[in-house]
């Protein structure tokens, strides 16, 4: 029996800021490769001989990067919208809804969490397989971690007797994150990481949820029952999923189900929950310290120091963590990692934009920065990805100026369709309709010149737009 991977990609994961934001989160960030992590997971179960192809459930503002990245690898997912954020439950009642009415309801899913990293993946498809036999059997399976030190930041599994066949277990018990003593417990007693991904028929995380919770699933299916087509997006219907309560899997029916098993994993895991997590995976020099980007040190050791721009410089560190932006610098002691959190709610609590936005904003098209912001002027990058269409817009305030540096553009202005090639530029006159798009191979980046007596973005008046915004 086939399986079909159902990815969770909609979390904000505000704990590795400020490299992580809310505008783009961890998964669609390449924080230990040259792929993202939501990449990766899409590449550790490829569909093919034991795959189907894979559904994604993300969040409404992430939809282009889950299509995009997607691409990148040569996958092409089916692409949930939830309206809300609801937490993992009524997402999995979703996909399973979809599953089962797409591919019948005994298909297995694998519900994976975007933004885990897994170093082994042939041995995460090895348990997978033993998973499936298990659940194939009528079981909600949860893949277990052998912890090798007392983590106070994983939840964890209390194994019971084996189940027939090779490798699964029942569950005694879930229990949330213990302090230090109880984790240590914990580990003297066999218990496993609880990783968040699971396995399990359609059909059962269904009816499960809806002895243990009928509210949530009843409202969940109707959301995609509701749900319209959106340029390529399955939008679920907002009323019915908002309605759904707030729950994850492990609340809503792990914890009470019967019907519950775990697989013990070997294969190193780790969930990037904060950046102690992120030094722990990196490849640390003879003193200890995991450098990325422009980075200097000196008498420095078991330090995480990275940089995605500026040159970082340090001495004298010792178990401490620099990250450094174009826009922000963290500098805290690594074992502080958990209180980023906090520190993101005291951001957005004093209107920082940092707290959410970056330097480089991602648009459906491809991106823009701003490189120098005056006294009515503005210089901005703009990048336009193969295939990529701005809005046809006006504004009221400004004029622009485009230089391009590479590849080629096609210009609308007002009743005019023209190309401008690389050392070319054009004029766009204030209040004139225009728009932009790309439509050679390669990346188009241009400079745009912004003159006026207003710069804000939302002086755009949008007259047609591929995308469907505002």
């Amino acid at each position: 029996m086939k399986i079909v991977p159902v990815v969770l990609a909609g979390g904000t994961g505000t704990r590795l800021w400020p490299l992580s934001r809310n505008a783009l989160p961890k998964q669609f960030i390449a924080l230990t490769s040259n792929l993202s992590l939501f990449q990766e997971t899409l590449l550790r179960t490829p569909p093919g001989p034991d795959f189907l192809p894979p559904v994604v459930i993300t969040n409404g503002d992430y939809r282009f990067y889950v299509q995009r990245q997607a691409q990148e690898v040569g996958i092409e997912p089916a692409i949930i919208l939830e309206p809300a954020r609801r937490d993992s439950a009524p997402a999995l009642v979703v996909a399973s809804a979809y599953v089962a009415r797409r591919y019948g309801p005994e298909t297995l899913i694998l519900a994976l969490a975007s933004d885990h990293v897994v170093r082994e993946p042939e041995k995460f498809r090895a348990a997978v397989t033993i998973a499936a036999k298990a659940a194939a059997l009528g079981r909600i399976v949860t893949f277990g971690i052998a912890p090798d030190s007392p983590r106070t930041s994983y939840g964890y599994i209390n194994p019971g007797a084996a189940l027939g066949g090779e490798g699964a277990f029942e569950v005694d018990s879930f229990v949330e994150k213990p302090d230090a003593p109880t984790a240590q417990r914990y580990l003297d007693a066999g218990y496993l990481w609880n990783s968040g991904n699971f396995l399990f028929p359609a059909e059962l995380l269904i009816s499960e949820a809806m002895a243990f919770e009928p509210e949530l699933t009843s409202n969940a299916v109707a959301a995609l029952e509701l749900a319209d087509e959106d340029i390529g997006f399955i939008r679920l219907d907002p009323k019915a999923f908002e309605a759904a309560p707030a729950k994850s899997i492990d609340f809503a029916v792990l914890e009470h189900t019967r019907k519950s098993a775990v697989v013990r994993g070997d294969f190193s895991w780790s969930d990037l929950g904060s950046w102690d997590a992120v030094y722990e995976v990196g490849a640390a020099d003879g003193d200890g310290n995991v450098v990325q980007g422009p980075v200097a040190l000196l008498d420095s050791s078991g330090s995480y120091v990275r940089s995605e721009g500026p040159l970082v410089a340090c001495i004298g560190l010792e178990n401490v963590s620099v990250v450094a932006t174009s826009d922000a610098v963290l500098v805290m002691p690594t074992d502080r990692s958990q209180d980023v959190k906090d520190l993101v709610t005291q951001l957005k609590k004093s209107n920082r934009r940092e707290a959410d936005v970056h330097q480089i904003v991602h648009r459906p098209w491809g991106t823009y920065e701003t490189v120098c912001l005056g006294d009515r002027f503005q210089v901005k990058k703009i990048v336009v990805e193969p295939g990529g269409v701005l809005s046809l817009q006006k504004h009221h305030h400004r004029a622009e100026h485009w230089i391009v540096v590479r590849g080629t553009a096609e210009v609308t202005l007002a009743d005019r369709k023209f190309t401008v090639h690389e050392n070319e530029s054009t004029y766009i006159p204030l209040g004139n309709v225009h728009r932009l798009a790309n439509p050679g191979r390669i990346r188009l980046e241009l400079i745009e010149v912004q003159t006026g007596s207003y710069l804000g973005e939302d002086d755009i008046v949008r007259l047609e737009n591929i995308y469907q915004r505002a």
